[in-house]
């Protein structure tokens, strides 16, 4: 490590401006800073004793999402791996292009939204599509609106919007019969057109017709399904490191949550035949992995804590809605991206009646 570090030191002043190298300046600080952390001081008060900034930031969301990971790796083979490392590249790939465009530095964002975007893709998603979708999420969906931190909506979401729109059928059908016992499929190298590893359903879409697949296989993954979504026990844990280190705030997931229950309880209650109940929602498909992974994103989420609860609670009334009442089987990405539109305006609310409050008091 010390060898690196004097290489970037000797090889910093190659990219001051004025040098060949100018133009290439965010690159060289994302190197560094990515591997060491920020050398700069304040020079006056207050100075920040708290460590966490931007890099650490996402490094704990990444780090509690190591838990899909492997799950997804171990159910669904070494596939998965390669859609993780070209979800970086292009992703990596245009926050560079972008950056070096604007004359600023690389952010790290792309770290979380490399890594979530592949986990709420089918296994069997084909490799150019996956990119497809990566590449259209970063740059309408985040870098138009001027990238890291000023971006609407949750950029890996609007990625997975884009090709599930533009191509329903290649999102909708092909998914890989996960692994159960034993090593798994951790050596093995699934290809989509191998026949006898594919299935046509997952237990969304079994459950429209009735058929509901066991809680315990829900939460422990035996069941077809986007790559990260299938282990509930595991996404709960990655879930609950992240409320533990309050990257994640729990007003957003408990709203949301909660809402779904409720609101499914009352639909089993009224037709138990039409319904499934609640507690099965709660482990079927992405709504596990969306309340603590992405409905949670402090960019795209409400900034008030009283906005975060209306925020998880309408979030998870509309995936309710859509799983019940439309013909989609899942609700969760469409409701999350509903979530992200309305934010500013329940921040917006929310101020206004703290406002009005402290007038009233003084």
């Amino acid at each position: 490590m010390k060898g690196l570090l004097h290489l970037l030191e000797k090889w910093k002043g190659a990219f001051e401006d004025g040098k060949p190298l100018a133009r290439m300046r965010p690159l060289f600080d994302a190197l560094d800073n990515f591997m060491y952390s920020n050398a700069g001081q304040t020079k006056v008060a207050p100075h920040i004793r708290d460590p966490i900034d931007l890099k650490r930031f996402m490094i704990v969301v990444v780090i509690a999402l190591l838990p899909s990971v492997i799950a997804g790796w171990y159910y669904f083979g070494q596939r998965i791996l390669v859609l993780i490392l070209l979800s970086y590249i292009v992703g990596g790939v245009i926050e560079v292009l972008f950056a070096i465009v604007r004359k600023e530095e690389v952010n790290e964002g792309f770290l979380v939204t490399g890594m979530i975007y592949p986990l709420i893709l089918p296994p069997a998603v084909p490799y150019w599509m996956a990119a497809l979708g990566m590449a259209l999420g970063v740059i309408f969906a985040k870098e138009l609106f001027g990238g890291t931190g000023r971006n609407l909506i949750n950029p890996a979401l609007a990625g997975r919007a884009f090709i599930a729109i533009g191509y329903p059928v290649a999102l909708s059908t092909g998914w890989i019969q996960p692994a159960s016992g034993g090593p798994g499929r951790f050596l093995q190298f699934v290809d989509a057109s191998t026949v006898d590893a594919i299935t046509s359903a997952t237990p969304l879409m079994q459950g429209k017709h009735g058929n509901l697949e066991s809680v315990m296989n829900l939460l422990v993954g035996f069941h077809s399904g986007s790559v990260g979504e299938t282990c509930a026990a595991l996404i709960i844990i990655g879930g609950i490191f992240l409320l533990f280190t309050k990257v994640a705030n729990w007003r957003t997931v408990v709203g949301m949550l909660g809402a779904v229950f409720v609101f499914q309880s009352i639909l089993h209650l009224v037709d138990a035949a039409a319904y499934a109940p609640a507690i099965w929602h709660l482990g079927a498909g992405g709504l596990l992995f969306g309340a603590f992974f992405m409905a949670t994103d402090p960019v795209t989420s409400p900034t008030t804590n009283g906005g975060k609860m209306v925020y998880g609670i309408l979030i998870g009334i509309v995936t309710v809605l859509i799983r019940n009442f439309s013909g989609y089987v899942e609700g969760v990405m469409f409701a999350i991206l509903f979530g992200n539109v309305i934010a500013p305006l329940l921040d917006q609310i929310a101020f206004g009646m703290r406002t009005r409050r402290l007038s009233r008091e003084a």
